[in-house]
């Protein structure tokens, strides 16, 4: 298994990692337009990792308008094979209260305005997405939640809507029939992408509000995000930390995101044009230029 390097995508409120060290901002080219913004690379405690504010640096971008596909081959260009999530969400469940975090283990795509896959010209890949998240990755979350008495849960469905605009209360009622946890509206096909790019993929969803469903909080607005985001991202931040320092000792070697274009790729090798080839060379290049 190669080197591991650990990337973090910031959701709401988590625009920068405070404490790090050597700390520069790394304009990076893709094949499929620019990153959300510049990446920023950064040591904590002997680890180099790479960070990106998935709505820019003071939320510029429309969840519907993030460049999933920059975002996610910038990281893999930069040498990483691990990354951590980080994602605001309401709560679809009563227990599930706002400044609680979820490791999310499973997702109901809800999206229909993104483009979802790498392989949308000439070649076709079927990546399974059965297991969605790294165990191993949601093992070391999970551990460092605990060290640091974060309230959280392990385990949990994420719905992800479109967005920009919150659910109707139709929409909040019809997911909680469904079982869902939480909701969002990033996290797809950002998942999907990370699995075709064969980076092993961790959402930890931090709880802001209880989305309309609630009897007691009919209507979520903006203010009232921003006053839990403040404080969830400082736990977010510690338990990022935290993570670097253990994320080697959790076992990813049967992780579902291993080699797992092996078996995705259809189409006939003969088919493929260097055109092709090139572009997809930092997500597929590996099984690509086998000869």
């Amino acid at each position: 298994m190669k080197k591991r390097k650990l990337g973090i995508i910031g959701g709401s409120g988590l625009y920068k990692m405070e404490g790090f060290e050597k700390t520069k901002w790394k304009k990076v080219k893709t094949s499929w337009g620019s990153p959300s913004d510049e990446i920023l690379i950064a040591k904590f405690g002997g680890e180099e990792i790479s960070f990106i504010p998935r709505h820019s640096r003071g939320h510029k971008i429309n969840p519907t308008n993030i460049n999933f596909r920059a975002n996610i081959d910038a990281m893999k260009q930069l040498g990483v094979t691990d990354i951590i999530s980080v994602s605001a969400v309401g709560s679809l469940k009563e227990y599930l209260e706002p400044g609680k975090f979820v490791i999310v283990d499973q997702f109901i795509d809800r999206t229909f305005s993104r483009t979802k896959t790498f392989f949308d010209e000439e070649i076709v890949a079927h990546v399974s997405m059965a297991k969605p998240t790294s165990p191993g990755l949601s093992d070391c979350c999970e551990a460092a939640l605990k060290k640091l008495n974060i309230k959280s849960q392990r385990g949990g469905t994420y719905v992800v809507m479109e967005g920009p605009q919150f659910s109707t209360l139709a929409e909040s009622n019809l997911y909680r029939t469904w079982g869902a946890d939480v909701i969002g509206m990033t996290n797809m096909p950002e998942a999907k992408l990370a699995r075709e790019a064969e980076i092993r993929y961790c959402t930890v969803a931090m709880v802001t509000d209880y989305d309309c469903w609630h009897p007691d909080h009919e209507e979520v607005d903006v203010n009232m995000v921003i006053e839990t985001l403040m404080k969830n991202a400082s736990n977010a931040q510690n338990m990022i930390k935290e993570v670097i320092k253990t994320f080697k000792d959790f076992s990813v070697e049967k992780d579902p995101a291993n080699n797992c274009l092996d078996v995705a790729i259809i189409t006939d090798p003969k088919q493929r044009t260097k055109k092709t080839i090139k572009k997809l060379k930092n997500i597929a290049g590996r099984v690509l230029n086998k000869k």
